[in-house]
């Protein structure tokens, strides 16, 4: 099954809105299935599983790739804390060291991929 692709122009439309401060569900949602489509497209493979719910999942770097049960790597968090990790309003550390994000099992550090944009480029 494959997942509906969220066009660039429009990811970026959204990222743009919720930096400046539109959090609507419809913006929100957009902003992190763009995100999550960016990651997997940069780091592809199906060694971590990155959970932002309610909006989206994805399977992304490099190694061993799981098919069913629980992911050897995940990482899961909100999606307000996901964008800011994304857009480089706040640090991997920073973020982990608050109990903002959950990183379990090998290779769910994933602080040296963050930002995926930055700030000024949303």
């Amino acid at each position: 099954m494959s997942r509906k692709q969220i066009d660039p122009q429009d990811g970026r439309a959204a990222l743009r809105a919720w930096a400046t401060g539109e959090t609507s569900r419809s913006v929100t949602a957009t902003a992190v299935r763009y995100s999550l489509q960016l990651l997997s497209e940069r780091h592809p493979g199906g060694a971590v599983e990155v959970r932002v719910p309610p909006y989206g999942v994805t399977q992304a770097i490099a190694g061993v790739r799981h098919t069913r049960g629980t992911p050897p790597a995940v990482v899961e968090c909100d999606p307000q804390t996901w964008l800011q990790l994304v857009l480089g309003n706040v640090s991997w550390a920073d973020a982990v060291g608050a109990g903002r994000v959950s990183a379990s099992g090998e290779r769910s550090d994933i602080g040296d991929l963050l930002p995926l944009i930055g700030r000024d480029a949303a």
